[in-house]
Parts: C-alpha cells; sequence; structure tokens
C-alpha cells in the first residue's frame, strides 16, 4: 500500500493547466513556484501547442 499525503497544498500551472503539489524542495519558496516543471517555466512565453496525434 502507498504512503499517502493527502494534506499537501496544491496550485494550477499556468502553462499546461495541470494540479501540481508542494514538494520538499519548494519549502521555503512555495509562495513563488508558479510552474510544474521546468518544462512548463521555459515554454511560458510560448502559445500553446496543440497535440498531434
Amino acid at each position: 500500500m502507498a504512503h499517502r499525503k493527502p494534506n499537501l497544498p496544491e496550485k494550477v500551472c499556468p502553462v499546461c493547466s495541470r494540479p501540481f503539489t508542494w514538494r520538499k524542495k519548494w519549502e521555503r519558496v512555495w509562495d513563488e513556484v508558479k510552474y510544474c516543471s521546468e518544462r512548463c517555466r521555459r515554454q511560458r512565453g510560448q502559445a500553446p501547442q496543440d497535440k498531434q496525434e
């Protein structure tokens, strides 16, 4: 059975619109965190790209 952490704060990434949760490495800068990943941070100024299937 997996260890669950149900009470962690959550935000929504403005680039990909996905929710992401608090991480230990963001403990001191959580109020400044805007993006879920380095990839989204790099793409912040670009228009969203269409998904091709």
